[in-house]
């Protein structure tokens, strides 16, 4: 077993990374996942204007998180599990707009996930 797959991580997505296209195009294959939620976080929108995640996409805007005044605010989305390798990917696919923290999620279980930078 080589060091990009000994130790997977935990990636949440609530936007592009949970489509099919966009998967395959960074990380060359289908991630399976299942459902949860963030607690905290509202959902908006930021446009794109870098061509390679527009290409992969294929949309001008997608949605972005940040941390909500509201407790009552959540974020539904879906959690993968993917390789220190895929994870580096989808550094390199999201744009200036989103950094990637670590959170709690509704489950109990601690992902990655983008939000607003």
């Amino acid at each position: 077993m080589n060091d990009s797959t000994a130790c997977p991580v935990l990636l949440f997505s609530y936007g592009t990374l949970q489509d099919k296209a966009v998967q395959i195009a960074n990380f060359g294959r289908e991630l399976i996942g299942h459902a949860d939620h963030m607690l905290g976080y509202s959902q908006s929108w930021v446009e794109i204007t870098d061509a390679e995640v527009l290409a992969a996409s294929g949309k001008t805007h997608h949605p972005i998180i940040a941390p909500s005044l509201n407790v009552e605010d959540q974020v539904a989305g879906t959690v993968f599990q993917i390789t220190e390798l895929e994870l580096a990917a989808a550094d390199a696919y999201e744009v200036a707009d989103y950094k990637r923290v670590s959170v709690a999620l509704a489950s109990g279980l601690k992902a990655w996930v983008y939000i607003q930078a």
